[in-house]
């Protein structure tokens, strides 16, 4: 898996970032009939997302195919996830729930059964980190485990990012 390349975003004033993992469990092998339109969909929800303001990076599984979806090894076989970075919650609830994507997002259950717990995780990382599955599948089972918290979180129950002060506290302690 590869970071996709693109023009840096702008830092959050907190000089953080916010990374989202959401699992999906397929109804069906994602090369059957029955994910078809879903599969189909993927460049156009690939490059809505990409062209979103506040959208930073997203993983890819196959540099080669861009639209490829990641299976992840933490998940186990009959999942796949999707795994971003944006410059803030709101930039990632908008092109969420306030774009094109909505329709997509509205056919799941014709894509996918019920996970049966949290399937959706976000948390700050710094600006310039890139999440792994490993990161997210942790994240994830945080808030499995622990309910929402600043490690990770919902979009419903959300966190500010962490204060960037530590570094610059010390610098303006030695600038006086």
């Amino acid at each position: 898996m590869t970071p996709m390349p693109n023009t840096p975003a702008p830092t959050h004033p907190s000089g953080h970032h916010l990374a989202q993992l959401n699992i999906a469990r397929l109804r069906a092998p994602v090369d059957s009939p029955q994910l078809a339109d879903f599969v189909a969909a993927l460049p156009e929800m690939n490059a809505l997302a990409e062209s979103s303001p506040g959208f930073v990076w997203r993983l890819q599984e196959d540099p080669d195919d861009p639209h490829a979806t990641v299976t992840p090894a933490a998940f186990g076989p009959e999942y796949i996830f999707t795994m971003s970075v944006w410059e803030d919650a709101d930039s990632l609830w908008d092109y969420v729930y306030r774009s094109g994507h909505l329709d997509f997002l509205r056919r799941r259950q014709d894509w996918f059964a019920e996970v049966g717990e949290r399937s959706q995780v976000l948390w700050w990382i710094p600006a310039g980190h890139l999440p792994t599955e490993h990161e997210g599948a942790e994240r994830l089972t945080h808030l499995r485990e622990h309910g929402p918290g600043p490690e990770a979180f919902t979009f419903r129950q959300r966190y500010p990012a962490p204060d960037a002060a530590p570094a610059t506290a010390h610098a303006t302690a030695q600038a006086s």
